[in-house]
């Protein structure tokens, strides 16, 4: 598909990510469908999954006339159903609704509200929601506005289900728990599931608890990392979009330790964020297709 006869006329951007068990024709009917609606593909991956027998695909497509992505939908709708094809179409610079949840340790917070006022991911934070107050300035700083849900034993029922309400209400199409240091119960998610990304540490060997970072400064731990991945009710394992490390020595003090860790935190979440604001991460069972 050429643009060269289309690069006056008016035209939108498109992302349409699907996934489908594997058969033959595939390819041929989703290019076909895009042929047929003077679409021009800008970027397309696909990966076909031998284990689960799935294929997964991601197209950047521009089409011509503007239409809008909803009518793209209705007209997809019947190949999806021939190709039993679970499958997302939005327009590619339509920002994700991103709902920001933190405590106290703000690095996370502060990586993503920057990095979204310079334009460097596509979201927009409607508010952002604390158990704590020691993220209210941080938010008003850039004008987000500031929700605190304190949060005991008592009161988390009610905390859960206002947070629910928040998501509906502000129209939320990804929670971000960015060092967000309560348990969500099974309830909330499975409402949220598949929308909403969670950090946290990783080493080698694993450390629960309170001070994981002292933890590790007292086993002399070689390598600091972390892990983004959706949230699910069994606690920390849920599908993982992103991991990764950075290399310490005998040299790091306890707080040195901490510092490499906010800093690789702050960067693997905010890949994450970004490839699933781009509908880079397809769900495949407990594991994922990330297309970066």
């Amino acid at each position: 598909m050429s643009g060269s006869a289309l690069a006056t006329v008016a035209a939108g951007d498109f992302v349409l990510i699907l996934s489908c068990p594997d058969r033959p024709g595939i390819v041929h009917a989703v290019s076909g469908f895009l042929a047929e609606h003077g679409g021009n593909i800008l970027e397309s991956q696909q990966y076909g999954d031998r284990l689960s027998g799935r294929f997964f695909m991601r197209i950047d497509v521009e089409v011509t006339g503007t239409p809008s992505a909803g009518d793209l939908r209705t007209a997809f709708a019947p190949i999806a159903e021939r190709f039993a094809m679970d499958f997302e179409l939005w327009d590619a610079d339509a920002p994700y609704r991103t709902l920001i949840m933190v405590s106290k340790h703000l690095h996370c917070l502060n990586d993503l509200l920057f990095r979204t006022s310079t334009g460097s991911l596509q979201i927009a934070v409607p508010a952002v929601v604390s158990n704590h107050a020691d993220a209210e300035a941080m938010a008003a700083s850039y004008g987000v506005p500031f929700v605190h849900l304190p949060v005991t034993p008592e009161s988390k029922p009610h905390a859960e289900r206002r947070l629910l309400e928040l998501v509906d209400e502000l129209d939320v199409h990804l929670v971000v728990l960015a060092r967000y240091m309560q348990v969500l119960s099974d309830e909330t998610c499975r409402a949220l599931s598949g929308r909403a990304i969670n950090i946290h540490h990783s080493f080698l060997p694993s450390f629960k608890g309170a001070k994981p970072y002292h933890q590790a400064f007292d086993r002399g731990v070689k390598l600091v990392g972390a892990t983004a991945h959706y949230v699910t009710a069994d606690l920390d394992e849920g599908p993982i979009i992103e991991q990764d490390v950075v290399r310490v020595d005998h040299s790091y003090d306890q707080e040195a330790l901490v510092a490499a860790g906010r800093d690789v935190e702050a960067q693997v979440l905010s890949r994450a964020v970004r490839w699933h604001s781009q509908s880079r991460v397809l769900p495949n069972g407990a594991r994922t297709v990330v297309f970066r």
